[in-house]
């Protein structure tokens, strides 16, 4: 061969190398990159959904300094979504404490990004007191305007998204449960023993306390621009949207049903009591009950009975008192009030005679 021929060759070869290192890269870049999942090898198995967007549009940190993905390279990063009225959040804050005591030494980071469901979640005061109130201890970083929610394109409450010592998602969870738990937790042990971290021997062990068989009713919401906005209506009787109205109880009532007596304003996202005569009424099926409430001026009063009569001190809830053979609740700051907590799963009847200024945002179950 000519030496102009051995010249040509070579610059095609090296051409066509550069082409196929090129062609190569995008290749490994869409396999890593994209969102949707693909299979990996490292770390037990796990998934890619892509490079882990960054923390941003944070408002305040609470046990923290401000925290940054790109920083935190070479740790395992868990970034949970919660808020602090969601039931099913407030379920998962035990395990993640677990988490964070038996792995947050050795490897793994978890980050809460606290993004808010209603108005007064937005308030850092009231955020610090849940993080006291729930005894987190790991960083917890303010989402009031969903700038960390959107980044990763996230719908839910709660969700964990967990990445790798490389910045790269490899694990998503959403909603909650014994297989979450524990799927969560694997993923966790087999990305901090890919990045060389040494392992407890033992899992961290949660005892499940609901029957996720049974047929729980669903998480109400009581604001008429829920309804609008295409959730389900729980109402036994049309709201009259932002006015006040006199509501009455009919003889039939149905399961997991919201019926209202005596003057309630309707308002967008809640109902208030206008007046002492309020009642509410709710068959529902659970072990446990609670509302996310608030009082008038911070102080409020409801009264309950369960299944017409005087609940029991084994079935009233953290948040009720029996005095005088009364349960009543007191109700101030807006946040989650646990009004009955049943030993077992069952269909129940709850009343509640609320004072003027009780505000009512949804009803969750466990």
């Amino acid at each position: 061969m000519s030496e102009n021929k051995k010249r040509g060759a070579s610059a095609y070869l090296l051409v066509f190398g550069i082409l196929a290192a090129i062609i190569a890269a995008a290749a490994l870049s869409t396999l890593l990159f994209n969102r949707t999942a693909t299979t990996g090898l490292q770390g037990g198995n796990l998934s890619y959904y892509g490079r882990a967007p960054q923390i941003v549009g944070i408002s305040s940190w609470i046990n923290s300094p401000p925290l940054n993905i790109t920083k935190l390279k070479g740790k395992v990063v868990l970034v949970d979504f919660w808020t602090y009225s969601c039931i099913n959040c407030i379920r998962t804050i035990p395990f993640l404490n677990a988490l964070n005591r038996e792995y947050g030494g050795d490897g793994l980071v978890i980050i809460g990004v606290h993004t808010p469901e209603f108005q007064f979640e937005h308030n850092l005061t009231n955020v610090e007191a849940a993080v006291r109130r729930f005894n987190i201890t790991y960083p917890v970083a303010l989402d009031n305007n969903y700038g960390t929610w959107g980044a990763y394109n996230n719908q839910y409450w709660p969700a964990d998204y967990l990445v790798d010592a490389n910045g790269i998602i490899r694990y998503e969870s959403f909603g909650e449960g014994p297989e979450s738990f524990n799927g969560l937790q694997q993923a966790i042990r087999g990305l901090l023993e890919a990045a060389n971290y040494p392992l407890p021997q033992q899992n961290v062990s949660l005892a499940d306390q609901l029957n996720f068989t049974q047929p729980i009713s669903p998480e109400m919401y009581l604001g008429y621009g829920e309804i609008q906005s295409g959730r389900s209506n729980y109402f036994g009787e049309a709201l009259h949207p932002a006015s006040a109205y006199n509501y009455t109880i009919p003889n039939a009532i149905q399961p997991d049903v919201i019926y209202l007596s005596g003057d309630w304003y309707s308002a967008q996202d809640s109902i208030i009591a206008e007046g002492n005569n309020s009642r509410l009424i709710l068959v529902y099926r659970a072990k446990d009950l609670n509302v996310v409430a608030s009082g008038n001026g911070g102080n409020s009063t409801i009264r309950i009975l369960l299944n017409g009569t005087t609940p029991s001190q084994d079935r009233i809830g953290s948040n009720v008192r029996l005095y005088n053979g009364i349960a009543t609740a007191g109700i101030g700051q807006s946040q989650l009030y646990n009004l009955i907590n049943a030993s077992s799963y069952g269909v129940s009847q709850i009343e509640i005679n609320a004072s003027t200024g009780f505000r009512i945002y949804t009803f969750t179950f466990g």
